[in-house]
This record gives structure tokens, sequence and C-alpha cells, in this order.
């Protein structure tokens, strides 16, 4: 039998499933593949939901020659080779890069000519928003498109198709199990059934949870599991209501989720919902997550139950999680301010240095004033106010 990832993968747009904001004969991008007017393009999103399949869709769609690089262990060499190969020639090839968050400072400069000559289409395919690690020119000579989880629904019209082409069973509650444990991976999906197949061409749930034990983090399935369960559990925490925070995080467990996937979300929780109202919270969110991926389960579920109930009892603010949207709003929507002459580096004359001056001393750091930050005055978060106002030699009141 072949690799089902392989025969499985859509040959033009109109059949990748899941994307539908770029395969939508309506959105930008698909008007822009089918003009053969692609521009250097970076995808990030989670595996298995389309990106390098979109790369293979687009150099299919212009005629042109595909390479297939990988980020990790890639030599500039590679590059130079492929655009000295077609340098004075009107054939312009489609480079992809995977990973390529880890393309470092100098190789992404080899790219930066080329991209303005067009002397080759570059794309570029992450598991990570790569804008944090794309130079500011790759950035300005491409566009950044995320790829987003395949749904439910996604899942099940490729299964559909290899059950139209594959001659097998599959009971109901294997299908389901099938499509929940996914994570929302197409390619684990097929593998995971590919493998059931040559166990048995009848696959039930048996069969599926012998090959795959617990459901792949980040999963995705239908009604009242995984989001909805994560969901009632952040909510319950927030709530501070900790035996129905314990309950969700039971049915998580107990559904075969990660305990990777639960810890990062209250790594989050940590952050968005308490804050500074509590600074421990975050702390012992980032032990959770460093401990329960050495230990994982059956003893993982101890170390998720201790950080839950902590989190569940802890004083809530949002007040770090409302300030940055602010402030990101406003950078959004409005022209940069220039940064004074004072504050720049290296520090020219004009900077008053604080510890000369006792710790703080009064000086301007915006253009203009700005408030972004309000806070709640909860907990520790009234312990902060005290210092600021300390700090600056203000009254408390």
């Amino acid at each position: 039998m072949n690799d089902f990832a392989k025969i499985f993968r859509p040959q033009k747009i109109e059949d990748l499933v899941g994307q539908r904001h770029l395969t939508s004969p309506k959105s930008a991008f698909f008007k822009l593949l089918k003009s053969k007017n692609i521009p250097h393009s970076f995808f990030y999103g989670p595996p298995g939901c389309g990106k390098t399949t979109m790369a293979k869709i687009i150099a299919k769609e212009l005629d042109a020659p595909f390479y297939e690089l990988d980020a990790t262990g890639l030599k500039v060499e590679q590059f130079r080779k492929i655009f000295s190969r077609y340098k004075g020639t009107l054939v312009k090839p489609v480079i992809f890069v995977d990973e390529v968050h880890r393309l470092s400072k100098t190789q992404q400069e080899v790219l930066l000519i080329p991209m303005e000559e067009n002397i080759a289409v570059i794309i570029g395919a992450s598991t990570e928003n790569p804008y944090f690690s794309l130079t500011s020119g790759i950035r300005s000579r491409s566009m950044l498109f995320e790829f987003k989880p395949l749904e439910h629904k996604d899942l099940e019209k490729l299964l559909k198709r290899v059950e139209e082409k594959i001659e097998f069973k599959i009971d109901e509650d294997a299908k389901e199990y099938l499509i929940s444990s996914s994570a929302g991976d197409s390619r684990a999906l097929l593998n995971l059934l590919e493998f059931a197949i040559k166990v048995d061409s009848c696959v039930s749930l048996s069969t599926l949870k012998s090959l795959r034990a617990t459901m792949l983090k980040d999963g995705v399935s239908s009604d009242d599991t995984h989001y909805n369960l994560a969901s009632a559990l952040i909510k319950s925490i927030r709530g501070s209501d900790i035996d129905a925070s314990i309950y969700y995080l039971a049915r998580l467990i107990d559904g075969g989720e990660s305990p990777e996937f639960i810890a990062r979300r209250l790594v989050i929780l940590a952050s968005e919902d308490i804050g500074n109202a509590n600074p421990n919270a975050l702390n012992l969110a980032v032990s959770t997550m460093s401990a329960v991926s050495k230990i994982g389960y059956p003893e993982s579920r101890i170390i998720l139950s201790q950080c839950v109930i902590y989190l569940a009892s802890s004083p809530k603010s949002n007040s770090a999680y409302t300030a940055i949207n602010e402030a990101m709003k406003y950078v959004r929507n409005n022209p940069p301010l220039a940064v004074a002459n004072h504050l720049k580096s290296p520090s020219p004359v004009g900077y008053l240095y604080p510890h000369d001056y006792g710790g703080w001393i009064k000086q301007n750091y915006l253009q203009k004033p700005l408030q972004f930050y309000r806070s709640k005055k909860i907990a520790f978060e009234k312990t902060l106010d005290e210092w600021i106002k300390k700090i600056r030699g203000e009254k408390n009141e």
C-alpha cells in the first residue's frame, strides 16, 4: 500500500480541504493564483493543514520547477545554485522553504535581491507566525497568509474521499475518534487510517487506540469535546469555581487530551486572567508546563490538578491583557510616534539616568501622553500601584 498522505494530496486548489479564506473563488489569494500573479508568500499554521500542499499547487498552477528545502539544515549555497541555474532564462522556479522561521539573518539576506528582481517565487512555511523571525526586508517583499487547523467537517470530507477510493469499513465510534484525535491534521488522520487498515480492513476503535492511545495535542473534534471542554475549563477557572474546573480537567484527561495542550492553556490563563494580581500564578503554570512535558500521564494529572486549583483560587485581573490590546490597537491605527532623541541608542546628551537621581527622575518617554494600563487594584496589583507611586514620590491615598 502506498503512502496515503501522498495519494490523497490535492493537485489543485479547488480540492484542498479547509482554508476557505484562501481557496474560495472570491478570495484575493485564489484570484492571484488563477491570474498567475502569486507574490512571495509565507504560510503559517499548525501541521497537516495544507501549507506544503498549497506550495505544490502554486508550482503546478504556474507550471514552474519546484524546489522543496528545509530551513533546519539549509545552506546558503543551495539557494545560490538554484538562482544561478535559472539566471538569464524566462523560467521562474518556485522555492519552498519549510520551517522558515529557522532561517538565519544571513540566509534571509541571500533571498533579498532574487525576491526584489523576481528571479524566483519564494514561499515559506512555519508552524509559528514568522513575522517576528523574518527581517523587515523579507516582510516588505512578501505576504503572510495564516493557515487554520482543519475543522471536523474538513476531516470528514477527507475521510469520505478515502472511502471512495480505498475499500475498507470503519465503525462510527472509530470514525469519530479518528477525526477528533487527529488535531486538525490531515496527515495525522491519513497516517493513522493507513496503518489501521493494514491491521484490519474493518477499522475499529480498539485498533485505532492501540495505534494512537491519546489525542494529538490541539485536537479538533465535534460537539462537546476538546475545544468546548477546554473553553469550559478556562471559564470555570476564570470564575473561581474549583470543583467545576477540576471536573472539566478530568473530562479532558479522560478523553485523551495531551497534558502539554492543557498546560499551555493554563499558562495563557495565568497571564490573561490573573496577571499581576498574583504574579506567582504564571510561575506555577510555566513550571506545570515544563513538568508535564517530562513526566506525562498518569502522574501529570496530579500536577495539572494542583495548578488548576491554585489558578481558580487566585485573585483575577485582566489589566495586562487589556493594556497590550489597547496598545496594539493604537499602534495599528495611528502613525508611529518618533522616539525622542534622548532615548535613542547610544544615549546622547539629554537623557537623565534615573539611578543618578535616587532611582527616578521625571522626563518624557513618549511624544505625547498615552494611557493603556489601568490597574484593577486587585491583590498584588494594589501593591504595584503603591510601589509606582512611591518611586515617583507621589502620596498613596
